[in-house]
């Protein structure tokens, strides 16, 4: 049981933020599907209302609407909230400097940013999407310039390799340059393959998980079903339908509509809805510190809270666990056999609470 002021740190930093994220991804409908500017209002305001403090964007979400939205809806409370946003996307199509990670990209989408938010720093800063091209010193050291001036106060990554994060943060500790407290990835029982190596990670370096998606796009609420398989969208595009983003993200498959299957059996065996099952799963992992809920209604942000209030049932959560397994793959279940464990240990018996 808990609420939304009911702060938890973020990572290794001293930064306190609610149990469940607002993201704003659907504030505004220059994609066909989000909320207009009066309904994204009562969902800001019900939320802040509840005492939730930690707001996510990014700077193409809705064309940038998502950030101006949260610039006059902030006004006069802004140094009560922790608000994220991302760089990386491209906001200039034709503009091959106008998105990726590195130096000119990251100032000038900082600057806009601040302009769209109307303020004059930001409290999280991630990196958004991993371009492949970027020397990580680039991106870390323009990162600590832009926390030196005072226009970011932390730093996060999002949807990168595991390797390149630990490779990241070693550098950034190294040199004394600002490190990262939060690591943004999909995370819900549909895409589960992050606990292989993004998740121990972070938990080992420091960094809050902060999931995207924990609703898979809304696919574990229970609203699709398999006639929805056939989507016919642009799946480069985020313009167009709900649907047609869950199929670009991945999760409108025939085994996530069989995960959802069972989290709406669990749903209705316990009284709750599945919203709620699935964001409460997910709040399980100790390495997570705030899924992002995306709500386009205030009724959905409604029943997505419910899920603080949620104990799942040891019987629910192993139904749930089975449903949605993923292999760990290798090293990691070889690590785990017995014959291996036996021949690392060599007869030792280790008292794993020391281990």
């Amino acid at each position: 049981m808990t609420s939304l002021d009911t702060y938890r740190t973020l990572g290794r930093s001293g930064l306190r933020v609610s149990p469940l994220a607002l993201g704003t991804m659907t504030f505004g409908s220059d994609w066909g599907w989000g909320s207009d500017r009066d309904e994204a209002r009562k969902i800001f305001d019900e939320y802040r209302g509840r005492g939730g403090n930690f707001v996510d964007t990014a700077n193409q979400y809705t064309n940038g609407t998502s950030e101006r939205f949260l610039g006059e809806f902030t006004d006069g409370i802004r140094d009560e909230l922790v608000i994220a946003t991302k760089y990386t996307l491209n906001t200039r199509p034709g503009d091959p400097n106008a998105g990726g990670n590195h130096r000119k990209s990251m100032v000038r989408s900082v600057e806009a940013s601040l302009r769209r938010l109307n303020t004059d720093y930001i409290d999280l800063l991630y990196l958004h999407v991993w371009d492949a091209t970027t020397p990580v010193e680039e991106i870390l050291r323009a990162m600590d310039d832009l926390v030196r001036a005072g226009k970011v106060l932390y730093l996060g990554i999002s949807d990168t390799p595991a390797w390149q994060v630990a490779r990241m943060q070693t550098i950034a500790d190294l040199r004394g340059w600002s490190s990262l407290v939060a690591l943004q990835i999909e995370y819900s029982l549909v895409e589960r393959t992050v606990e292989r190596d993004l998740i121990p990670m972070a938990a080992e370096l420091g960094l809050g998980v902060v999931p995207w998606s924990p609703l898979a796009s809304g696919v574990l609420t229970g609203k699709y079903s398999r006639a929805d398989l056939d989507h016919g969208g642009d799946l480069a595009n985020p313009v167009g339908t709900r649907r047609t983003v869950a199929a670009a993200n991945g999760a409108l498959t025939e085994r996530a509509l069989d995960i959802a299957e069972v989290v709406k059996e669990v749903a209705a065996e316990i009284g709750e809805t599945p919203s709620r099952v699935a964001l409460a799963w997910t709040l399980l992992n100790p390495s997570v510190t705030a899924p992002i809920i995306g709500a386009r209604t205030p009724a959905q942000l409604a029943d997505n809270l419910g899920a603080l209030d949620l104990v799942l049932p040891a019987e629910a959560r192993t139904k749930l666990d089975r449903a949605s397994a993923v292999d760990l793959g290798f090293p990691h279940e070889m690590l785990t056999r017995p014959m291996a464990r036996g021949l690392i240990a060599g007869g030792t018996k280790l008292d794993p609470v020391s281990g």
